[in-house]
């Protein structure tokens, strides 16, 4: 190899080194605004699995959980509803720990809703914190008191003065069937425990269906 050619070697090898050295730092300078939305595959138990099998949608396939950030006194936490707990208030650190992969990162990925919406985050996150404490809502009912953790975010926007069609979020009818149409075996035993019928059909919304919404950006991913 002559003199010429090793230059050129160096000269890839020194950009490539620096674009990576800037990718490091563009995504360490990231920082959480108030009201993002914090997507999390929590893992591989029954119900999570459960979860992202009739829930994913062409566009995300891999959330089981969202909650919303807030920050109070300089510190981060985490509104969202979870079972046992309910509707809590969750330091960050500790959401961001729940569950890691073999790299020791969180399964976490960071939204942000688009400018029309930042003016109604205040709101929105001061009616999850009065709803703290408010039971988990196991069931997956829209209309009781309790909230499971998409429906939560989602009220936290549809009780304010918004037009019904210019929600962030949308709803569906849930399913809670595989492929053809018949009710999968996790879910079975899941209702059959609580003893309560399926709510095949019940209008509500799930973490995947939200982070498909065209009206947020992912910002940031806690795993990368």
């Amino acid at each position: 190899m002559n003199k010429t050619s090793i230059q050129v070697c160096i000269y890839i090898i020194f950009y490539f080194v620096l674009l990576g050295c800037n990718n490091n730092q563009k995504n360490n300078n990231f920082e959480l605004k108030q009201g993002d939305l914090l997507f999390q595959n929590t893992g591989t138990g029954i119900i999570d699995n459960a979860i992202k099998d009739v829930t994913a949608t062409s566009v995300s396939k891999n959330y089981s959980h969202v909650g919303m950030a807030m920050q109070e006194d300089g510190k981060w936490f985490v509104l969202e509803a979870i079972p046992k707990n309910g509707v809590c208030q969750t330091p960050l650190n500790k959401f961001l720990n729940r569950n890691k992969n073999k790299f020791n990162k969180s399964k976490t990925t960071v939204a942000r809703l688009d400018a029309y919406y930042q003016p109604y985050i205040s709101k929105a996150i001061a009616y999850g914190i009065k709803r703290i404490n408010t039971p988990y809502d196991a069931i997956f009912l829209w209309d009781d008191n309790s909230y499971y953790c998409s429906e939560l975010v989602y009220k936290m926007f549809s009780y304010q003065d918004l037009p019904s069609d210019a929600l962030p979020f949308l709803t569906h009818p849930m399913t809670f069937n595989d492929n053809k149409g018949k009710p999968m075996s996790s879910w079975v035993n899941y209702y059959k425990a609580l003893n309560h019928l399926i709510p095949e059909g019940i209008e509500g919304t799930n973490p995947n269906l939200m982070a498909s919404s065209p009206n947020i950006k992912f910002v940031h991913d806690y795993e990368r």
